[in-house]
């Protein structure tokens, strides 16, 4: 029965092979020029209205799962509307003008066809699941041919330095000269960018989590919440993350910590800073902690001959959940050093960690983090990481980390080198 079916499908198809392979008969060589012209011209267009129908907006949100998603937060943007009235529509910024590049986008866009039939895009939910993977192959694809979209419309030879701003025309003459692809610095600028929760848990599973003991020191990997006691659910504050503090009691799956600091006298003190004149953020306590006797003590005060603010050195008892505290950072740092690494030296030239003193990094750094992807957490780590490595420790943490990991740590000989010194 299967045979039978298969020759009568095989027949027909070499009958047409034969009748098309055999020489004619009738019809001379021009006639047959003529005709295959004119066939040509005709497949030809019809290929090319085809591939323009497929070329347009219309087409692009004919499906839901990009109507209802990327196409409302394109319309937020300057990019859908503008002083000029120049709008930029789907192709114009995911399909090259190049024809030789068109197709092999259009081949490349077939997975896409390909999720909306089998529905692996056809919720918000699962859309957002899949964002950053999505954003990520566009990142690349971009990357890799030099941002040919967005050179449809941007040229570094049509860029007027003189309207921009000192650091954008320092930045964007750089990038002309190597001619770098748009997409390194620019991501997010018509989309929202993916969620990068799991960014996180790559920073958990980079460090060895610590069941903590009393009497040793620790590192909080996440930022944690505070408490008054043991069993308190109000919180009392906030620990930054890659603060050490000391374990002085445990109950009930949270720990009692003691910090040492210093804070401004100026306002409520809310904000402890790891070290006296520097902005390096520890914790960040509500009003009613930072001004409770039974939780900061003052050990002594100074004044700044820079700013002429008075500083206090305190320690802070509090209570946190037990859970992501580590008593080794240098698996803290690795990662905040690799994720400076990659995402920070896409845009330009990347500075060294110690060419900025501790202050001044986080200006620094505030104007980088509009142009890359990081949840709060990563961006508060690199951002310490950066501080507690810049000039103003002159390359001194490499020891203060090695004793930290080397040595069992009591709360009076566990505090940072340059809080002791």
């Amino acid at each position: 029965m299967i045979r039978r079916l298969i020759q009568n499908v095989i027949r027909p198809l070499k009958s047409l092979w034969k009748t098309l392979s055999r020489p004619a008969q009738y019809l001379s060589l021009g006639t047959i020029a003529i005709a295959s012209f004119v066939m040509g011209i005709i497949f030809w267009g019809g290929f090319n209205t085809a591939l323009e129908a497929t070329n347009t907006e219309a087409f692009c949100i004919s499906c839901h799962s990009m109507r209802d998603t990327v196409y409302p937060e394109l319309q937020g943007t300057v990019h859908w509307s503008n002083h000029s009235g120049v709008r930029a529509t789907c192709p114009d910024c995911h399909v090259p003008h190049n024809w030789t590049h068109k197709i092999a986008r259009k081949m490349q866009a077939s997975k896409e066809v390909w999720g909306a039939v089998f529905g692996t895009i056809d919720t918000p939910e699962k859309f957002e699941a899949k964002r950053l993977e999505m954003a990520s192959r566009e990142w690349a694809r971009l990357s890799a041919n030099k941002s040919l979209e967005c050179k449809n419309c941007h040229s570094y030879k049509s860029m007027k330095w003189e309207d921009m701003s000192p650091l954008a025309a320092k930045q964007m003459k750089a990038a002309a000269e190597r001619d770098q692809s748009c997409i390194d610095c620019h991501k997010g600028i018509a989309h929202h960018l993916p969620s990068t929760d799991g960014r996180s848990h790559q920073l958990l599973t980079a460090v060895n989590i610590s069941v903590p003991e009393v009497g040793k020191n620790y590192y909080v990997v996440l930022q944690k919440p505070v408490f008054m006691n043991a069993t308190s659910k109000e919180e009392a504050g906030m620990l930054n993350i890659a603060t050490e503090i000391a374990v002085t009691d445990k109950s009930d799956g949270r720990v009692k910590f003691r910090l040492e600091g210093w804070r401004k006298r100026i306002g409520t003190g809310r904000i402890i800073n790891e070290d006296f004149g520097i902005n390096i953020k520890e914790a960040e306590l509500t009003k009613g902690a930072a001004q409770s006797d039974a939780v900061v003590k003052v050990l002594e005060e100074k004044v700044d001959d820079v700013t002429g603010l008075t500083w206090q050195k305190v320690t802070v008892d509090l209570w946190t959940n037990d859970s992501e505290l580590t008593d080794n950072v240098s698996g803290m740092w690795e990662f905040a050093s690799t994720t400076y690494r990659e995402a920070c030296s896409q845009c330009h030239s990347q500075p060294e960690v110690a060419h900025f003193d501790a202050n001044t990094w986080p200006g620094m750094f505030n104007g980088m983090i509009a142009f890359v992807n990081m949840d709060d957490d990563t961006q508060n780590l690199v951002l310490k990481y950066l501080q507690l490595h810049s000039s103003t420790y002159a390359g001194s943490h490499a020891q203060i980390d090695d004793q930290h990991n080397q040595s069992a740590k009591s709360p009076e000989t566990a505090l940072p080198l340059a809080k002791r010194q």
